[in-house]
């Protein structure tokens, strides 16, 4: 069956055409909810294609590590149930979930996109944690773009709840305050790339991705690279890497260019 697929793949690439109807340097259509998690500090919903994620960013206090005393505490989790993929298994978190998590923190991280000296209150003794959960509600591929395009709106959106610095605790009955957190980077992107064959599939579905001899995620804004996550053992020449970089700066072109449709999902 997996060759099927492959073969069928290579066929409709061969005239610049997919499965879903897209061209090979498509981006899918993106809807976005912002903030329905009403106890959360902030929050997006977000669907690209068929592929489903939520986002829900908490902030606590705590003790800065020793390392960084004049900065904050940034913390990725993802969780993936098998509401979102049969092949996942409920318990402890996976190989895939971490992975997840940590190329999400890592673009996040690098691309400065929280400002972690502004989080502090203290300077080496307490300051503000900030904690993104992922949550993949369906996987049709390419978590790693959707997760860290929600996470960013979810950043966007998200408030201080008040805190009462004579008590020294968080008055979460009260709701959120007016002070918004701040971003350094609001404009970070990952942008995955399966490679199948001889063919460049921005953007690939689960199917594409079953059969990819290779997948490479880029984390970047319109400027600056990031990071680089490589999945699957497949080999990319410097060529393909060179051809990789030119697609992902297209692709956050046609992200901006989109009209993201507003959605209500909650």
């Amino acid at each position: 069956m997996r060759s099927v697929v492959r073969d069928t793949i290579l066929k409709l690439a061969k005239d610049n055409k997919r499965f879903d109807g897209r061209e090979l340097e498509e981006y899918r259509k993106i809807k976005i909810q912002i903030n329905p998690i009403k106890n959360a500090e902030g929050s997006a919903y977000l669907e690209l294609g068929d592929t489903k994620v939520l986002v829900g960013v908490k902030m606590d206090i705590g003790q800065p590590f020793p390392d960084k005393p004049d900065e904050g505490i940034q913390i990725v989790n993802a969780e993936l149930t098998p509401i979102a993929d049969p092949s996942y298994e409920p318990g402890p978190p996976t190989p895939e979930a971490i992975e997840l998590a940590r190329v999400v923190d890592r673009v996040l991280r690098h691309g400065k996109a929280i400002d972690m000296k502004d989080l502090v209150i203290k300077e080496g003794e307490k300051v503000w944690k900030v904690m993104i959960d992922i949550y993949v509600i369906n996987n049709d591929g390419n978590l790693i773009d959707a997760s860290l395009l929600a996470a960013m709106q979810a950043l966007k959106n998200t408030y201080y709840p008040i805190y009462d610095e004579e008590k020294d605790r968080i008055l979460r009955e009260e709701g959120l305050s007016d002070r918004k957190l701040k971003l350094l980077n609001e404009n970070l992107y990952s942008i995955t790339i399966a490679k199948i064959g001889d063919y460049l599939f921005l953007d690939p579905v689960k199917r594409e991705e079953q059969v990819a001899d290779v997948i490479l995620a880029i984390g970047r804004d319109k400027e600056n690279i990031y990071s680089f996550q490589k999945i699957k053992e497949g080999l990319l020449t410097k060529e393909d890497i060179l051809n990789c970089i030119q697609l992902s700066k297209k692709a956050i072109m046609q992200i901006e260019k989109q009209k993201w449709e507003k959605i209500e999902w909650l």
